[in-house]
């Protein structure tokens, strides 16, 4: 550890994540509770039954102390986040770094990512709060730089293709992590969920009212094999693969800068009139939605009075 680090003031948490904070004066006989028990029993609690279920007080009682027992040791519960999801994460895997080339590299970096992910999901849950700062989160920035750092890209470019990765695997373990408690509730497979609500899908979309959503799924989009998540992540890499090969021919970087104030967007105009506009005609459309709506209901309501006088006949 860098001995200058005893010179820095870090807040507790940060200060216990990289092991530099004071530890409570043990008096007496040999001390049964420790920072690391507090934590492990902490993420125990998490991986059987969620984030929510994680207090001072059921950590305390897990461990058979009283709640101020482990003040001594954790002063909030932010603290306590804080290390138990540098312990969920861990260290990267050496295997990240022994890939043959950064795209594979990156690849094993995403899986691995999601192997976390999935093993401790209330990591996701987890607030977002700044720049990674602990150990175990600046390992993985680590890890995910050596693999580019035998590209041309600049140490800020590098940076943004890790956001890229980290971003595809937190979206795809937040899918996958809602596809396994909603199965879970219902008591069927994640594959089953799929096909249950395709099948519910199928039945309610008309080509009158989503003519191309009808056409992907009478292409088989919700029930085909193929993993679209996986074929984005590979489409993302090719796209950093060209980005790479362009600098490799000495293409400048193309990093835009963050404008001073949102852009004016398609959906979002400055201008007031474009914008009233905009509303009147999204109004229209509800309207003309609901239209629709009444003579779907007006035609069907038919159909059966017709059914209905039809049957009468045949008695």
């Amino acid at each position: 550890m860098d001995p200058d680090l005893d010179e820095v003031e870090l807040p507790r948490g940060l200060a216990l994540a990289w092991g530099v904070a004071a530890h409570p004066q043990q008096r007496g006989p040999k001390r049964e509770l420790s920072l690391e028990r507090i934590v492990d029993a902490a993420v125990e609690i998490a991986d059987a039954e969620g984030l929510g279920a994680v207090s001072m007080s059921a950590v305390a009682k897990q461990l058979g102390f009283t709640t101020m027992s482990l003040y001594r040791y954790v002063t909030s519960k932010d603290d306590l986040l804080l290390l138990m999801g540098e312990q969920a994460l861990g260290a990267p895997p050496l295997s990240i770094t022994e890939a043959t080339g950064w795209r594979e590299g990156l690849v094993r970096w995403h899986d691995e990512t999601m192997t976390v992910y999935t093993a401790h999901p209330w990591l996701l849950d987890l607030p977002i709060a700044g720049i990674p700062s602990t150990p175990a989160n600046l390992a993985w920035m680590d890890a995910a730089l050596e693999l580019m750092s035998g590209t041309p890209l600049e140490p800020l470019e590098s940076t943004a293709v890790l956001l890229l990765m980290t971003g595809h695997a937190r979206w795809q373990a937040i899918v996958d992590h809602g596809y396994t408690n909603r199965a879970r509730e219902v008591g069927i497979t994640p594959n089953e969920l799929d096909r249950q609500i395709a099948g519910m899908i199928e039945r309610l979309v008309t080509a009158e009212q989503f003519p191309y959503l009808r056409g992907a799924i009478d292409a088989g989009v919700f029930t085909a094999d193929d993993d679209p998540l996986a074929f984005g992540l590979e489409r993302i890499l090719d796209g950093v693969e060209l980005y790479v090969r362009s600098r490799a021919e000495g293409a400048p970087a193309a990093m835009p800068t963050e404008p001073e104030d949102p852009p004016a967007t398609d959906a979002f105009p400055k201008d007031t009139k474009v914008r009233a506009a905009r509303i009147a005609r999204r109004e229209a459309e509800k309207a003309a939605r609901e239209a629709q709506k009444k003579v779907r209901e007006a035609v069907k309501r038919e159909r059966e009075a017709v059914a209905r006088a039809r049957e009468r006949e045949k008695k």
